[in-house]
């Protein structure tokens, strides 16, 4: 498989089957009329075989994708399914993704929505197509469709006679609506789905290929960079540019209101602007606002927009006991991306401005961005290219935004900008701070009588969603453009709220949203949103519940899980971890956790031990366990590696980050004052999957997260007996539960 980002390979090779691309389809358009048959996930909004699939000269099929790799893995997975419902070798899929040009609009990648709703979409694309051209060799072999064979995209009749697809293409075979009703292959006869291929832009990546934008250096290109605020709500008051203007290898200082940035000959020539351009700058900073040791606080105390979301009343008759309450809190969060927010952007001679970005939504991206320049979004092309490190809404989209900007000042010529590591830490959009209550009524035996979840958050999503105020850039220029009212995700995806409302079958449940429209800090998506806090609130809750009652975690969780494919994740981990043989040792203690993401996508449960210093409060991690149920899994090893790097990602929010602030800006600004996770202190992980070949593709990219949170939460109090409640666990918090 190659992975395209060249927008002329696509273009060129008379004889492709697929001519034009119909990429006009509304916004929940079904296909072609086709009755009783509603087709699969993306593929219902962009109907048309052609605008996903074509093949060309040279025994090449094309595949046109809207969802992008971040590293996920999606890509290959993707190329899998094709390649099977095709019948041809893996190496023959070239894939073009997030072209705005090119593609299919599906949306922003994210949300765990890539395999339910892009693989499932080109899972039938790939079915209709080869129902097509056995219908197109059938005419031209004079043989009955249902005789022909198909090997590697060489169809063969039973007299041995043979035509490969791309010498059956003429023009527009391709240029209809998909059916839904194209089979799709046996599960005995398939050769790739089920199967652990290597992820094939690995190679690429281990040997140091020009596949992340941060290593692109077109010819042209100058270097960009922007002279941020003191803090956000900062106004550039007065600067003299006038010395830096005069400075050789300077091309162009650029303002627009309290939007200033360089354009340079060279990179380092641009950075040694902007530190001169730094101490020219006079500013307008807010002396009042939030700090990280209040923000909880601050939460509680805004009005809130009331979302009751799920309200049942107790059916219970039990006798109620006693109540128990608890308080979880999250703090903001940093996605931390390793390769810096980087973009590149040309206005070419027709006036229209070509971004490449690393952005997930690269057709709201470039929306956002028109609307920004005041241009038309025909005006506006993106293309995306991969990134080093991110999944959720960083900076990206921004970085895209100051390049398209400054490149408008220099027609012609591409601008490259690469945020400073500082920038990157103190300007992304961050994870939410959460703050979670949790009430249960419970009978003299400990069971359930009731159950109440109420969780205050900010908004967890301002992507740029085709609305220039959520641009960072676009909140300083000299008109600048509000930043919209954000709302809550509602469901069944729910946004905050993901996995408030429990799997668990309880007598009553009560779960209400208390949601804020404003922010003490610039926030938006990070990995999972509001499931991670959500989860490990209620994974910890359920666990301080059967402590009390004496009863086995597992088997506490059990008395109120009915759905059995979550049952079976759980004693699937009990199995992994050997549960039922474990053996406390002084200091070291088991945990689990449990969810199914969104109640929806994957289930998965996590199983942990740790140690803890009673000395220090060091918590060490010693081994992990994580059972997996995504339905079919197209590739086991690319979902073993996204529950494995959730599981990473989990142990370092939880026992190390938190973004530290205050009215003056962020002081979280490099590795130093930002922690994460570093290798030696990565545990060993297994994880093992229920493969279920013929159930739908669940998303799973985010499934472990919440479940990881919680579980390393539950083993500290088996191995101390001290409840940590406060996101992160570090060694101090630990240190103080303990003397508690």
């Amino acid at each position: 498989m190659t992975l395209s980002t060249n927008r002329r390979d696509v273009l060129k090779g008379a004889g492709a089957l697929a001519i034009g691309f119909d990429l006009s389809a509304p916004i929940g358009a079904l296909a072609a009329d086709a009755p009783g048959q509603k087709l699969p996930g993306d593929l219902a909004t962009a109907p048309k075989i052609s605008s996903w699939l074509r093949v060309e000269e040279g025994g090449k099929i094309r595949l046109l994708v809207g969802k992008v790799e971040l590293g996920q893995g999606v890509l290959t997975a993707v190329a899998q399914l094709c390649a099977e419902e095709l019948d041809v070798d893996l190496s023959r899929i070239v894939i073009t993704s997030g072209d705005t040009r090119l593609v299919p609009d599906e949306g922003v990648t994210a949300g765990s929505f890539s395999m339910p709703n892009c693989g499932s979409a080109v899972r039938q694309v790939a079915a209709e197509a080869r129902q097509i051209l056995l219908g197109l060799a059938a005419r031209k072999l004079g043989v009955d469709a249902g005789k022909l064979v198909v090997a590697d995209g060489v169809v063969t009749a039973p007299d041995g006679k043979s035509a490969p697809y791309w010498s059956l293409v003429a023009g527009r075979e391709f240029d209809v609506d998909a059916t839904g009703a194209a089979p799709l292959k046996a599960r005995e006869g398939r050769r790739y789905v089920g199967q652990s291929i290597p992820r094939l832009d690995i190679p690429m990546k281990s040997t140091g290929t020009n596949i992340f934008i941060q290593d692109l250096r077109p010819e042209g290109m100058l270097h960009g960079r922007i002279l941020r605020p003191p803090a956000y709500d900062a106004r550039l008051v007065s600067l003299d540019a006038s010395s830096v203007e005069k400075t050789a290898g300077i091309v162009k200082v650029v303002r627009n209101g309290s939007f200033v940035g360089v354009i340079a000959e060279r990179e380092e020539s641009a950075i040694d602007a902007i530190v001169e351009l730094r101490a020219l700058a006079r500013w307008d900073t807010p002396t009042e606002g939030e700090t990280q040791d209040t923000v909880h606080d601050w939460l509680l105390r805004q009005k809130t927009q009331d979302i009751h979301i799920k309200t049942e009343p107790s059916k219970s008759t039990a006798k109620v006991a006693a109540t128990i309450e608890a308080a979880y809190r999250r703090p903001y969060h940093m996605h931390a991306s390793i390769g810096p927010s980087t973009a590149i952007a040309i206005l070419d001679a027709d006036g229209v401005t070509h971004v490449q970005t690393h952005s997930q939504s690269v057709f709201e991206t470039g929306a956002a961005i028109a609307e920004m320049l005041g241009v038309d979004k025909s005006k506006v092309h993106c293309q995306h290219i991969q990134g080093s490190g991110c999944y959720g809404h960083n900076g990206a989209d921004d970085a895209a935004a100051d390049a398209a900007l400054l490149a408008q000042a220099v027609p012609g010529r591409p601008v490259r900008i690469q945020w400073s590591r500082n920038d990157e830490h103190k300007w992304e959009p961050y994870g939410s701070e959460m703050v979670i209550k949790t009430k249960a009524a419970v009978d003299d035996k400990g069971d359930i009588v009731d159950w109440t979840f109420d969780l205050w958050s900010t908004s967890h999503g301002t992507r740029p969603g085709a609305r220039a105020g959520n641009l960072l850039a676009a909140h300083y220029l000299e008109k600048p453009f509000a930043l919209p009212t954000p709302v809550n995700g509602g469901p069944p995806n729910y946004a905050a709220d993901r996995n408030a409302i429990a799997l668990y079958e309880f007598p009553g449940q009560t779960v209400t949203t208390h949601f804020i429209t404003g922010f003490a800090a610039r926030a938006s998506s990070t990995r999972g949103l509001g499931a991670y806090a959500n989860v490990f609130a209620l994974e910890s809750f359920m666990d301080e519940l059967a402590a009390r009652a004496g009863v086995d975690p597992i088997d506490y969780r059990l008395r109120y899980l009915k759905d059995e494919r979550g049952r079976a994740i759980l004693q699937k981990v009990a199995e992994m971890f050997d549960w039922a043989n474990y053996r406390k040792t002084p200091g070291r203690g088991r945990g689990i956790g449990f969810a199914r993401y969104k109640n929806l996508a994957a289930f998965c449960a996590v199983a942990m031990e740790v140690e803890v210093d009673r000395g220090t409060g060091k918590v060490r991690v010693l081994r992990v366990s994580a059972a997996n149920d995504a339905g079919e899994a197209v590739s086991p090893d690319g979902v073993k590696n996204q529950i494995e790097g959730g599981v990473v990602q989990s142990l370092s929010w939880s026992l190390k980050e938190a973004v530290r602030f205050g009215p003056a800006g962020v002081r979280s600004a490099d590795w130093t004052s930002y922690p994460i996770l570093t290798f030696s202190e990565v545990p060993p992980i297994k994880v093992e999957l229920i493969n279920r070949p013929g159930l739908p593709l669940l998303g799973t990219g985010e499934a472990s997260q919440g479940p990881t949170g919680a579980a390393l939460a539950n083993a500290i109090f088996d191995a101390t007996g001290a409840r940590l409640r406060d996101i992160p666990f570090t060694p101090a918090r630990v240190k103080a539960a303990l003397q508690s």
